[in-house]
């Protein structure tokens, strides 16, 4: 890029804290932030690269209309995009941005998914949308395609990816599960291939109890801290309901067999699912 404003990406799973980043820091100097930056283009051009219906060349274009024009124009030093829906295209990213960075959010995979369950039910793998993706993937060049509605645009593992068998006779609980599972997955692999100044992976959990992680982030991103930062991480931001839905045990059997590996990977298996106070 021509300016001199540095790229910051925030990426994850989903439904981890990255809508609370993007209040927290919204307003502040120097600083121009999204959430979700024009989701309806780039979920719909990231869910068709990790299916592998366009090629790196065809997001990286894609990319650089949206995110390397609002950059290009940015007036701030740092321009960041708070979105999940990054997670799947950090490697084209990095070799547009160079010197990008890459802050990883994670969250304890239980809560995830039965919050996507719960509290996104009809935008996340809703049984209708997800039959208009599979009619639409094999029926490619005599089906329109499926409108860029956020519903529709969920990953669908084609053949060789992880979960591709399986994947048609899980449940929508299960599907949500299966998402935690294969973004932490790509985000542990692209990491591979970033920088290590450039990427931090955060647990929200640590995030919204402990100042010094806070402290960490931000200083990574070249924000200077404030009190009123960790005041607001210690309420949950992006809620639909305040409710805490706590999996049944049919569900934990689900989600262990599914995401039992990630945990383990992640840090988090063996400990008890927490409570989320509102």
């Amino acid at each position: 890029m021509s300016n001199q404003t540095r790229p910051v990406f925030v990426v994850g799973s989903g439904r981890s804290g990255t809508r609370t980043i993007f209040k927290m820091l919204s307003g502040v100097k120097d600083v121009e932030i999204y959430h979700e930056f024009v989701c309806t283009h780039i979920q719909k051009a990231a869910a068709m690269y990790y299916m592998r219906l366009i090629s790196k060349d065809e997001i990286k274009k894609e990319l650089m209309q949206l995110h390397g024009s609002s950059i290009f124009y940015s007036k701030q030093k740092v321009w960041m995009d708070c979105s999940n829906k990054l997670s799947w295209v950090i490697e084209p990213i990095l070799e547009l941005f160079p010197d990008a960075k890459f802050i990883n959010l994670v969250r304890d995979g239980r809560k995830v998914a039965s919050s996507f369950f719960h509290k996104l039910n009809a935008e996340m793998y809703d049984d209708e949308s997800v039959r208009t993706m599979e009619n639409w993937l094999k029926n490619r060049g005599k089906l329109p395609v499926p409108p860029p509605e956020k519903k529709y645009w969920w990953n669908v593992p084609q053949e060789g990816q992880p979960f591709h068998k399986e994947f048609p006779s899980f449940s929508q609980f299960e599907k949500a599960c299966y998402h935690w599972v294969e973004s932490n997955r790509v985000i542990i692999g692209s990491f591979k291939n970033t920088p290590k100044d450039q990427q931090l992976t955060i647990k929200l959990e640590d995030l919204t109890s402990d100042k010094d992680v806070l402290d960490n982030m931000l200083d990574f991103i070249g924000i200077e801290s404030q009190d009123k930062f960790f005041d607001l991480l210690k309420t949950p931001q992006n809620v639909f309901f305040p409710m805490d839905f706590k999996l049944s045990d049919e569900q934990l059997r689900q989600f262990d067999r599914i995401a039992g590996d990630m945990m383990k990977i992640l840090g988090y298996s063996g400990k008890e699912e927490y409570r989320v106070k509102y």
